[in-house]
């Protein structure tokens, strides 16, 4: 997640740190953006490295083609959620010595009103990690019935009035009155009974809904399982969360993944044990404060660091 103006990478250099990078090795930036990331491994590699990024964003595609001119490099138009497919067309499924992940929505994504992620700027109500595939967020709340809007406030904007805002919400959008970016924010200012101080209302909507449009915490959730299966032995995996729920997901992925199971712990008779196929390494690390005075929307991130087995 970088600004706009400054390309300013979010704990760039511990989540680098975090890959514990050989010069000849071979690497993935899960999450291009504008390139903080990869240029900076890019110092890192030498001359025998190799470094292929992945966007479902077209624009992060197109920056990175006029932009990056190294033969150690190739940037991938897709989701993250098929890194396997990615590595199986190359011949390095359990080849890669690193992968990066920097989850969320990049600042040039926030920071364009044309996107629609912003109630703080006017534009088409989109949404979409990728304006090319899928449902906007205005055909999403078109298509979505109200119980299943309410659970999706509910669990991943964490909402307190989901009932009324899902509501309220879906009468609106069947009356065709949700068309922009300002549409939504000002319905989910003039609904809420309550507002938190320093917090616009609509933060957690915005976040659920942009959340349910990409499938986000679903496609974590595949691109951690693929990650082990992408990773040679020692490979690390860095990732960057920006908020509770995708954190939550990093941890208990990394959690589970480095215990031993026991397929049938009620049998009497040990029947088939699975060895831990990841290990931990180091605690969450979090910006400095140094960091969080210079870019504002890195407060919320927090890196964890685990090492296929």
């Amino acid at each position: 997640m970088e600004s706009q103006e400054t390309h300013f990478s979010v704990l760039l250099n511990e989540s680098l740190d975090g890959l514990n990078i050989k010069p000849n090795g071979i690497y993935i930036d899960g999450t291009f953006g504008r390139g903080g990331h990869s240029q900076a491994l890019l110092k890192r590699l030498g001359e025998d490295g190799r470094l292929i990024a992945i966007d479902q964003d077209p624009e992060a595609i197109e920056y990175a083609n006029t932009h990056i001119s190294d033969q150690r490099f190739e940037i991938q138009h897709g989701s993250f959620e098929d890194v396997k497919t990615y590595c199986e067309q190359r011949g390095l499924l359990g080849k890669i010595d690193g992968m990066l992940l920097d989850l969320g929505v990049s600042s040039p994504q926030l920071d364009d009103a044309e996107r629609g992620f912003s109630f703080m700027r006017e534009g088409p109500l989109d949404m979409r990690m990728n304006p090319e595939a899928g449902l906007s967020a205005k055909e999403w709340l078109k298509k979505v019935d109200e119980k299943t809007l309410k659970l999706v406030l509910q669990n991943y904007g964490e909402e307190r009035f989901s009932g009324r805002l899902a509501r309220e919400i879906k009468e609106a959008s069947d009356r065709n009155e949700l068309h922009t970016t300002f549409d939504l924010a000002n319905l989910v200012k003039r609904v809420s009974p309550k507002t938190e101080k320093n917090k616009h209302p609509a933060t957690r909507t915005f976040q659920a809904i942009r959340i349910a449009v990409n499938r986000e915490l679903d496609v974590l959730k595949n691109v951690l399982e693929a990650a082990v299966e992408v990773l040679a032995p020692g490979g690390r995996l860095s990732v960057i969360s920006f908020h509770s729920l995708e954190d939550r997901i990093v941890k208990v992925f990394i959690r589970d993944q480095s215990k031993i199971k026991d397929l049938f712990p009620d049998s009497p008779i040990q029947l088939e044990v699975i060895e831990p196929v990841i290990k931990k390494i180091g605690k969450p690390i979090f910006p400095s404060k140094e960091e969080c005075q210079q870019n504002s929307r890195s407060r919320s991130a927090v890196l964890r660091i685990a090492e296929k087995l």
